[in-house]
């Protein structure tokens, strides 16, 4: 027994210290990459374009113009005077659809008030405000919103393959870090209801900052969906078959107890880095998703928990051995419960859609549809034992 136990804990040493060594190597690499993403600088001719040519004024002639490629092709100018009006040139590539640019309080898209434009399939060009109720389309108004323009029109042009949103908003004060949404469509707008964006991206800008050089900034959607992923993979699927090992699998001993250990180490640094990414995401957008922030440490907490209790057990001769078996299976099915509420509550707060929905209900309903049958199967093997056991004292009798 004192071998097994010596055998059993070097090997915990052992994994140990490769989670340690992924961790590190995982950590320098998001710190290399956030330097890399950091200092990265698109050439600034996306900017000089003369915009006198085709824009009537003031959009053609803004001074003190600030220009930022702030995603995939998008370039957004703004000009910001003494008395709070700022005036906004967005332009991207464009074929067909729709392009849009929003302004929310929290970097989400329930109310948000929205500005987009198209070329409609007849040529005329078409620019409107929407007020973004929620994510349902027939939440998404045309013709409705807060924002405070000016006297000046908001117009829409396409020069050459780019199309240009220029419109002026007048604030109550200046206006500074603002979350700022931007979405685009392939398809036309339909009695000027829009059609589901192909992608969108939050961000913060610090609309206050002195003139700046292009700079590319972090793709949020990009962010979004590795915390979404990492989070499905590590409460959703690595975690609970490390569950379901160690429940179904004790009479493969000591099998059940390598592969529980192995596949819940893995899980907890997949779960982790699904933290890191959302903590960073946070740190960008600011977005207002306290809950789904609570109750993701809540049961990371309970993960880590999980991890000291691992190291901490007592021996299988304690007299604390089943106080502490409880506990371990109580904390583990807890843990689950509120990963698998916050993948459920984080699909929907981050508007992911139709697809991740039936992607992880698919998934939850395979995983609980095994359990079943793993578990009916357990009873059936513990039902023939308690019969066997009779038949084979008579039989010594």
């Amino acid at each position: 027994m004192a071998a097994g136990f010596k055998s059993e804990h070097s090997f915990v040493n052992l994994v140990s210290l490769i989670l340690v060594m992924v961790l590190l190597s995982e950590h320098g690499a998001l710190l290399g990459l956030a330097d890399e993403t950091g200092n990265l600088d698109v050439e600034s001719e996306f900017c000089n374009n003369d915009l006198t040519t085709f824009l009537p004024p003031p959009y053609g002639n803004l001074s003190n113009v600030r220009c930022q490629l702030v995603w995939n092709t998008f370039i957004l100018r703004y000009s910001q005077s003494r008395d709070h009006v700022v005036t906004f040139v967005l332009s991207a590539l464009y074929t067909t659809g729709w392009v849009g640019i929003g302004f929310s309080k929290d970097g989400m898209m329930p109310g948000a008030n929205a500005m987009v434009g198209w070329i409609s399939k007849t040529g005329h060009a078409r620019i409107k405000q929407y007020h973004l109720k929620g994510y349902k389309r027939s939440e998404v108004i045309p013709g409705k919103g807060f924002l405070n323009f000016t006297s000046i029109p908001p117009v829409v042009v396409l020069d050459g393959a780019n199309i240009y949103l220029a419109f002026q908003l007048q604030f109550a004060s200046a206006i500074k870090r603002q979350p700022t949404l931007l979405a685009y469509s392939s398809k036309y707008p339909v009695n000027h209801e829009l059609s589901v964006h192909d992608d969108k991206l939050s961000m913060v800008i610090d609309y206050s900052t002195a003139a700046l050089p292009v700079t590319a900034s972090v793709d949020h959607s990009q962010m979004k969906r590795s915390h979404g992923i990492l989070g499905i993979l590590g409460w959703g699927l690595f975690l609970p078959i490390g569950a379901m090992v160690a429940r179904f699998m004790k009479q493969k001993e000591p099998l059940w107890f390598y592969l529980h250990t192995i596949i819940q180490f893995i899980s907890f640094f997949v779960v982790v880095s699904g933290v890191v990414v959302g903590q960073a995401l946070y740190n960008s957008i600011h977005a207002d998703v306290s809950a789904h922030r609570g109750i993701g440490y809540f049961a990371l907490t309970l993960c880590i928990l999980q991890v000291i209790a691992f190291f901490i057990r007592p021996d299988k001769e304690s007299k604390f051995r089943r106080l502490w078996r409880t506990y371990h299976g109580f904390v583990g099915v807890l843990a689950l419960l509120f990963g698998s509420v916050n993948i459920v509550y984080g699909i929907q707060i981050g508007s992911a859609g139709t697809a991740w929905k039936i992607g992880y209900g698919f998934l939850l309903g395979t995983l609980l549809i095994v359990a079943a049958i793993l578990q009916v199967l357990s009873m059936m093997r513990s039902s023939e034992h308690k019969v066997q056991s009779p038949a084979s004292q008579i039989n010594g009798l």
